[in-house]
């Protein structure tokens, strides 16, 4: 078979730009409005994406009141968007950090089910500052930390997705045998960070299990997801750095025995569409028009792990001084160093990596007619960049709209893109090989 795009919607309420909330464009629905996500959801089903993809943050905004923000939790979210939908997957952020592998392992193998066997779960490590004090801990788990508890929390929530073949439910009404109870195995986990004694109460889903996603792109980020991830996530601000992830995690794949073509990559893009391409750079400058420095200098700061960058003049090029050790940040280390990549390769003002930014937080930004936008996500995907993208519209619906309706013909028309689903299943859209039946893992004490 011919290799296809893969094509998820990043589906932020308003739209990814930090403006977009004021946009005269952009969707008028509550962030609380089911029918918000349903609209978009559709529009992306509609042009046969493959999922629609729902981040998550576990801290209460911090913005000044500047931006729309708010959103609602996925998982609650999603089990909602599955009886709306019918093909598309359902991906939900979750994280490793603050929840237990029991109530997670029940509340993914339930959304597989509703969903009829169409969920993902993005692996997350949580690196929001203050999200531990939400949590009862006197101090946020270090970035090291974050990732030895994430290989245990996996661990774990994956014994417990086989602890209970649906092979065990026999449902027999005439013999009056519901059960074979032989089947059903206690997971047994015992980790340093998790204990779960098990078996899991939800029989395994339609997938065998939900897919695994993962975001990381620090080298430990790598290392777990070239072992656990079958999609990944990742944000790169131009095709040389993507080349680079790509090829390197594909390789750590296959030192974990597993096929390059087991895990699907996808960067983010973010991309402005108009008619010519003066009306799509028009776009972007609408929307700068509608955001603050404020707001700006809030995100950076997060990034940083709490670093106040308000004493830095917006109109002067940043040094390297400007920034504290982007090696030394416990937030998000590869995002940290991307941004002082961006600044000092480009001479950026404060204010322009503010602008840069705004736009999708170091995420690749695209400008261009609908032909361009697709010669783009071409030549990424014919020179080892991506398998695909996660799209991030900067408006939402009217720029998830242009990409459906004129970006993704395009692509069909060269043979890239699928013109209906094959499969019911995320599992199929992604090409994913079916998860082989196996026993709960042993005693890791």
């Amino acid at each position: 078979m011919t290799r296809q795009l893969h094509f998820n919607l990043f589906l932020m309420p308003r739209g990814h730009h930090e403006g977009a909330w004021r946009h005269p464009d952009s969707t008028r629905r509550a962030l609380t409005d089911l029918e918000l996500y349903v609209e978009a959801a559709r529009i992306a089903e509609a042009a046969k994406f493959d999922a629609v993809f729902l981040a998550d943050t576990l801290v209460a905004p911090n913005n000044g009141g500047l931006v729309a923000s708010g959103a609602m939790e996925p998982i609650t979210l999603l089990s909602a968007l599955a009886a709306r939908t019918d093909r598309i997957g359902l991906i939900g952020t979750a994280s490793t950090t603050y929840s237990l592998p029991y109530t997670h392992a029940r509340q993914f193998a339930s959304l597989d089910h509703l969903s009829g066997g169409r969920a993902g779960w993005n692996i997350v490590t949580s690196w929001a500052p203050q999200a531990g004090l939400n949590y009862g801990l006197e101090q946020d788990v270090g970035h090291g930390d974050r990732y030895a508890i994430a290989e245990e929390f996996v661990e774990a929530v994956d014994a417990l997705w086989r602890s209970f073949p649906s092979e065990a439910i026999h449902d027999n009404r005439e013999t009056g045998q519901y059960l074979d109870p032989s089947l059903i195995q206690p997971a047994n986990y015992n980790g340093k960070h998790y204990r779960t004694q098990g078996p899991l109460n939800v029989p395994s889903s339609p997938q065998g299990r939900p897919v695994y996603i993962q975001a990381g792109q620090s080298d430990s980020g790598r290392g777990f997801a070239a072992r656990w991830a079958e999609a990944i996530f990742t944000a790169h601000l131009g095709k040389e750095t993507a080349q680079s992830f790509y090829s390197d995690v594909k390789r750590r794949a296959v030192g974990y025995g597993r096929r390059p073509e087991d895990i699907v990559v996808l960067p983010g893009i973010s991309a402005a569409i108009g008619s010519t391409t003066h009306e799509a750079q028009q776009v972007w400058e609408e929307l700068d028009a509608l955001t603050s420095p404020q707001i700006g200098l809030a995100r950076l700061s997060a990034r940083f792990g709490g670093h106040d960058f308000s004493g830095i003049p917006l109109d002067r090029v940043l040094t390297r001084g400007d920034f504290p050790d982007p090696t030394q940040v416990e937030a998000s280390k590869s995002r940290a160093t991307g941004y002082v990549d961006l600044a000092l390769k480009e001479g950026l003002t404060l204010r322009g990596l503010l602008q840069k930014l705004a736009g999708a937080r170091g995420h690749f930004t695209a400008t261009g007619t609908p032909e361009q936008i697709a010669d783009i996500i071409e030549d990424w995907f014919r020179t080892g960049a991506a398998d695909g993208f996660n799209v991030m519209p900067p408006i939402v619906n009217k720029q998830l709209e242009v990409f459906a309706t004129e970006v993704v013909p395009i692509l069909r028309k060269r043979n890239l893109f699928r013109t209906e689903y094959e499969g019911g299943t995320l599992r199929s859209h992604f090409g994913l090989k079916p998860v082989e039946p196996k026993l709960p893992l042993a005693d890791t004490a």
